[in-house]
């Protein structure tokens, strides 16, 4: 007899299931995409109807991060409003999953396409409408790069008076760090070294500065 696979690797082959068959029920509609929030590095397990551009292996969204780090995040986040990397309007639902202990180990995310809804008949508005309260932080749908981190430590030494961010003093460095952290830039591959590189400081610094 075979044996029964750990609860989380459990969890997240079903939760596949329920994200192949909504994304191909909504073909380039409606992107629906299956988040293993134990890898947030890798986060994206799997995707129908691409819409972002994003692929498997891809790293987790500010909201994925969000849930790796606080076990009170919300649940469900229900029709927010959110924008593809082309600029199309988007209207977002995000679904955690939780094991038997409580700990968030997966997320399904809805992303639909509200841009081809423009011209549809006074029926449709109340399916493209989004609900305002209770707000995630900004998400970004598409994979992050090594360039938005040089770019971002750039602005971030530029907005304190330095030609470069080597130049920024101890503080404003590790200042620097936690911002990009809290923004998912950190979770880019190689970022920590590419991170130390620009600050010019060592990779156990960039490490300190994040705990």
């Amino acid at each position: 007899m075979t044996a029964p696979l750990p609860e989380d690797e459990l969890l997240l082959r079903e939760a596949e299931k329920i994200v192949t068959a909504i994304g191909r029920m909504f073909p380039g509609l409606c992107e629906v995409v299956l988040h293993d929030l134990r890898d947030p590095r890798h986060a994206v397990r799997a995707i129908e109807s691409g819409l972002s551009g994003r692929a498997v292996g891809d790293p987790a969204t500010e909201i994925g991060l969000a849930r790796v780090q606080d076990p009170d995040y919300p649940d469900v986040l229900q029709n927010y409003p959110n924008r593809f990397p082309d600029g199309r309007p988007a209207k977002s639902t995000s679904i955690g999953i939780r094991n038997s202990t409580g700990h968030y180990v997966a997320a399904i995310c809805l992303n639909l396409d509200v841009s081809v809804l423009g011209a549809a008949a006074d029926a449709l508005t109340a399916l493209a409408r989004t609900d305002d309260r209770d707000r995630p932080p900004t998400e970004t749908l598409r994979a992050r790069t090594l360039d938005e981190l040089r770019a971002a430590a750039q602005e971030f030494a530029t907005a304190r008076g330095s030609a470069s961010p080597r130049g920024l003093r101890a503080a404003d460095k590790r200042e620097l760090v936690r911002e990009l952290g809290d923004r998912g830039l950190l979770q880019v591959k190689h970022a920590v070294p590419t991170l130390s590189e620009v600050l010019g400081v060592s990779r156990a610094t960039v490490y300190n500065h994040l705990r």
